[in-house]
């Protein structure tokens, strides 16, 4: 392995960490909707538990509101009892085949809750990502060791996960910042 693949995997890795970081973000509801509210709610679907996604089609009806269509006419009963039952504390209200599912409006305190869920995230991104630094070094070391890289080469290239891991740990912060500005605005 030489020194760029192993920058490389690391870069690699880190904007991994941070895509995650931006998927679990986007399931924490800010009082808007969008649809990527529902993508973690399972479906019992034949016997095995499915995403909602793959059973029907969820779109947005308006600022406060998703609109959920089942594809097959049985399915809409089961998927607005899975809505129901997520932990998301949504009431969906079926009109014919549609599924509307209100977004209700946050409390001071949940948002307050919501941002303590928010930070928590946050900082299991950066601890990955410091993971992924530590390992990519240790790597480094080893090959210094098996005199695979000389002392210059193993140095700069420290500096330069150093440097990788501060960028990513500064886009996870404007991350946290953007999402706690969402979740505070009315």
């Amino acid at each position: 392995m030489s020194i760029a693949e192993v920058k490389k995997t690391a870069e690699h890795k880190m904007q991994r960490s941070l895509e995650t970081l931006r998927t679990d973000l986007a399931k924490v509801r800010t009082g808007r909707a969008h649809i990527g509210l529902l993508d973690h709610v399972q479906v019992e679907y034949y016997g095995s538990q499915v995403p909602i996604n793959t059973v029907a089609n969820v779109t947005v009806l308006d600022a406060r509101t998703l609109g959920v269509q089942a594809w097959e006419k049985g399915m809409a009963a089961k998927v607005e009892k899975a809505i129901r039952d997520s932990d998301l504390g949504l009431n969906p209200a079926a009109q014919g085949e549609l599924i509307r599912v209100p977004m209700p409006a946050l409390t001071e305190e949940r948002r307050r809750d919501l941002i303590k869920v928010v930070k928590g995230e946050g900082e299991g991104a950066k601890v990955a990502v410091r993971n992924l630094r530590r390992d990519a070094i240790a790597t480094l070391k080893e090959m210094l060791k098996n005199k695979e890289c000389s002392e210059d080469e193993e140095h700069r290239a420290q500096d330069e996960i150093q440097k990788l891991t501060d960028r990513y740990v500064a886009e996870i912060d404007k991350q946290l910042s953007h999402k706690e500005t969402d979740l505070m605005a009315i």
